[in-house]
């Protein structure tokens, strides 16, 4: 029978529940949300977001993942989130202390559960409102001490972790402490072999730390390979560290216990075949209700010249603090000026709805990307635009380029656009100076790859954007009200992604478009259409141009700028198609090598549906309007739906198991919407005809459209 009082030796467990409780705070005149014992909470997982291409993904218990760019540059091993919450106590942050009072050294392993019950703690987490700072907080009540440990981030430095220790005792105490990071991964390695071959990848680890500077360098030994050829490691992940004063370094876990047994340690300086940590063992007095503070700053992929710069700076700079944060300050004015531009601060008495709207603006651009330079052109940017989709039209085009005003702008560009050639045209209109997309993937979606692509090789800045088709337009919606002169290119990059079959590839980038490919070694291959969304995420934008841009819709309808996007993927016929609606599209292999060899020749204009002469087929608006349209009505299904078909899911109605079987009453409902707005903008229409392909004209007559049904 258990007893109302648990016991662990002659202590007694401490497991009294707390309630979890959120509040606003104000911490060097900054804003945060704090939850308050969130230890009684389930671990959740965070995104730490940075103005650069620093990402971490972050549990509540601490364990976490980070690196640059995407998961092949990660200074921890990037995980789903499941690991990376079992990688507590292996993974990130460590602290073991023993504190002494008078004579009394009690063994203290912060926000770890080694020890649980043994002391009375308080633990709480802190975010600021932008999103790029953490602090975790314990507060041992039995000791009278108090510990926390930030993460920032900053471009120039990495990864920044700030440990402070507050003595809350009326008399002075002695700390003697290990504080660092564990599991640090060395250069260049990739998610795919830290995944599969992480064993053989600890036995080529490097870990070694200069002397002089106290700049730890990981490393590996070579690059691991079953070649029978030599292949050097050039670049290397660094940690280094500032404000504990003749601490020892640890590159390694492997004297913890030792630590932890009370025991002295004895520094590392070079630690071959093991996983990297950089741990500071100081040792120190601190006065009552006083407190000291140090920080480690952390990157990768350094090479030999970065190195001996950072540690030129190391070694003249005795305390680099005032700099870091400077730093940070920084690149937290630079995100939030992006913000800012997305129209995320606002200002009322109801504090909860700032920090929610504020969020989601952020997480918005986050997906969807953010208007560089509001509406100034890159002159260089536009012209790697053009060079990466189209060749052709980049050379045919460079002397008038070259004469465009400088600065140049959206207008100047628009302007300068010559009817008497579609194909720049339509790339005029599909340019957007969009960046910070950084797709929506993270460890709890280890299907969707991330990539935050803002420099390239020689690191110049560079405008980039990606992500699945849905969650693109739908964060663009959002967009264009900050930015209206953009829609039309908005809808432009839109109905050139679609295709004659009137359906989308699952993924739209500032080059182009992707489709997915068939891998039958691959459990998750699986390839389909998309269109769910289409109709109102197309509408949305429709509408938002009709408000802010009276009669240009009407100006558009008849230009022939407009394409489509040539996919291999094959619609069965209706008789197919009944026999098994779960299989409704073949893969063109052929198609898709032919479609690879016009983008090796011209760029990637190579994935738009080509005319007899080998040229992009031009069409109008008003002929993309009616494809998407009549293609829904197509799969009409009386007193039902919208038959899906297409074996990718109709996530509008959250019944994607019913593929093939299942109709959508949502995409219906939104049909008539946009039935009601496209019979405004033809009503005002000065042509008394339009020209359309035959085979969109078949599809629109009434008798073609009956014929279809019997």
């Amino acid at each position: 029978m258990i007893s109302e009082k648990i016991y662990i030796g002659d202590n007694e467990r401490q497991s009294n529940p707390k309630p979890v409780k959120s509040q606003t705070v104000t911490i060097e005149r900054e804003k945060f949300l704090k939850i308050s014992n969130y230890d009684m909470m389930a671990p959740f997982l965070m995104n730490i977001v940075s103005d650069t291409d620093l990402w971490m993904f972050i549990s509540s218990n601490g364990a976490l993942t980070a690196g640059r760019c995407n998961p092949d540059n990660a200074l921890f091993p990037y995980y789903t989130d499941d690991r990376i919450t079992d990688s507590r106590d292996i993974t990130g942050s460590k602290t073991i202390m023993l504190v002494n009072r008078e004579g009394k050294s009690s063994l203290w392993e912060p926000f770890s559960d080694k020890y649980q019950g043994i002391y009375q703690l308080e633990r709480n987490i802190y975010k600021n409102i932008l999103g790029n700072k953490l602090i975790f907080e314990e507060i041992n009540l039995d000791l009278n001490m108090r510990f926390n440990y930030a993460w920032y981030n900053c471009d120039r430095f990495g990864f920044i972790k700030k440990s402070q220790i507050y003595n809350e005792n009326s008399k002075p105490v002695t700390v003697s402490i290990v504080d660092g990071i564990l599991n640090i991964l060395p250069s260049g390695t990739d998610r795919k072999f830290q995944l599969e071959y992480s064993t053989l990848l600890d036995g080529y680890k490097k870990n070694e730390v200069l002397s002089d500077t106290r700049l730890g360098l990981y490393t590996l030994s070579s690059i691991p390979t079953d070649k029978a050829e030599p292949s050097e490691s050039l670049l290397t992940n660094c940690v280094w560290s500032t404000g504990l004063v003749n601490a020892k370094i640890l590159l390694s876990d492997m004297q913890l216990d030792r630590f932890r047994n009370g025991i002295a340690v004895q520094s590392e300086s070079d630690i071959k075949g093991k996983r990297g940590a950089y741990l500071l063992q100081s040792e120190f007095e601190l006065n009552p209700e006083k407190h000291t503070q140090w920080h480690f700053a952390a990157d990768v992929n350094k090479d030999q010249s970065e190195i001996a710069a950072l540690s030129h700076f190391l070694a003249v700079n005795e305390n680099p603090v005032q700099e870091v944060e400077t730093e940070i300050r920084n690149d937290s004015e630079s995100l939030l000026l992006k913000l800012a531009r997305a129209d995320s601060c606002q200002l009322t008495q109801d504090l909860p709805n700032i920090f929610r709207h504020f969020s989601n603006t952020l997480f918005n651009i986050l997906r969807g990307g953010i208007i560089e330079n509001n509406y100034a052109i890159d002159q260089n940017d536009f012209r790697s635009f053009l060079q990466t989709t189209n060749k052709l039209v980049a050379d045919k085009h460079a002397q008038m380029i070259a004469d465009l005003p400088d600065p140049l702008t959206y207008h100047d560009l628009i302007n300068h656009t010559s009817e008497s050639d579609p194909d720049f045209e339509k790339l005029c209109f599909e340019y957007l100076p969009i960046t910070f997309s950084r797709r929506h993937g993270d460890p709890s979606r280890p299907w969707n790859q991330f990539s935050i692509d803002l420099r390239d090789d020689e690191g110049n800045k560079v405008l980039n954007y990606q992500g699945n088709w849905r969650d693109l337009f739908q964060n663009w919606e959002a967009l264009a009200l900050s930015f209206p002169e953009f829609i039309e290119n908005m809808i432009t990059k839109f109905v050139n992604a679609s295709t004659a079959d009137g359906y989308n590839p699952y993924r739209v980038t500032r080059d182009g478009f992707d489709w997915e490919i068939l891998d039958p070694a691959d459990a998750w291959s699986y390839i389909g259409y998309w269109g769910d969304h289409q109709i109102i995420y197309l509408l949305k934008l429709l509408e938002l141009s009709a408000a802010y841009h009276p009669g240009k819709l009407q100006s558009l309808l008849t230009r022939e700028i407009y394409a489509y996007a040539h996919v291999p993927y094959k619609i069965k016929s209706y008789q197919d198609i009944l026999k098994d609606p779960h299989n409704t599209i073949d893969f063109d292999h052929d198609l898709n090598a032919e479609i690879e060899r016009r983008v090796e020749q011209i760029g990637t204009d190579g994935k738009f549906r080509i005319d007899q002469d080998d040229r992009i087929y031009h069409v109008n608006l008003t002929e993309k309007l009616l494809v998407t349209l009549l293609v829904k009505f197509s799969n009409f299904v009386p007193e039902a739906g919208i038959w899906m078909n297409t074996q990718r899911p109709e996530w509008n109605d959250a019944n994607n198991a019913l593929v093939g079987y299942g109709t959508s009453m949502v995409t219906l409902y939104y049909m008539r919407r946009y039935l009601v707005f496209c019979t405004g903008i033809f009503k005002d229409l000065a042509p008394d005809e339009v020209a359309v392909s035959e085979e969109v004209f078949q599809l629109w007559s009434v008798r073609s459209f009956l014929r279809a049904w019997h």
